[in-house]
């Protein structure tokens, strides 16, 4: 994952637990693409604050994911509904060569519906 689009997706997770400056820093630089510069002008104050602030975040960030590890468990989860789904696909097909069931067809189709609807 780019680290710009991983700092805004731990920043989903875990932003409440930064304090409101470090959250609109990040949500800034990383959501709004603003630069630093940008930001410390809309701010009032230095570019190096902004940059020490905002690593400072980042930091925080990469602590609460390696301590609590809700983004690592989303995407194990996500992997395992899109194997669920495949699974599911392999079902169908044999189901549709051989047996012509319409209960494991309707089955397979709810299989999909639901492991999708968890990864939307």
């Amino acid at each position: 994952m780019a680290e710009n689009l991983e700092v805004s997706v731990l920043l989903d997770y875990y932003g409440e637990m930064l304090t409101e400056k470090q959250r609109s820093f990040l949500s800034y630089y990383y959501d709004d693409d603003l630069s630093l510069s940008e930001i410390a002008e809309n701010e009032g104050i230095t570019r190096q604050g902004v940059r020490d602030a905002i690593q400072r975040a980042q930091t925080l960030l990469y602590e609460m994911e390696s301590k609590l590890g809700m983004l690592k468990r989303f995407e194990e989860i996500r992997s395992s509904l899109n194997e669920i789904i495949d699974c599911a696909d392999v079902i169908s097909k044999e189901n549709m060569e051989t047996a012509l069931s319409r209960t494991i067809n309707d089955t397979t189709v709810k299989i999909k519906a639901i492991a999708q609807s968890l990864i939307d």
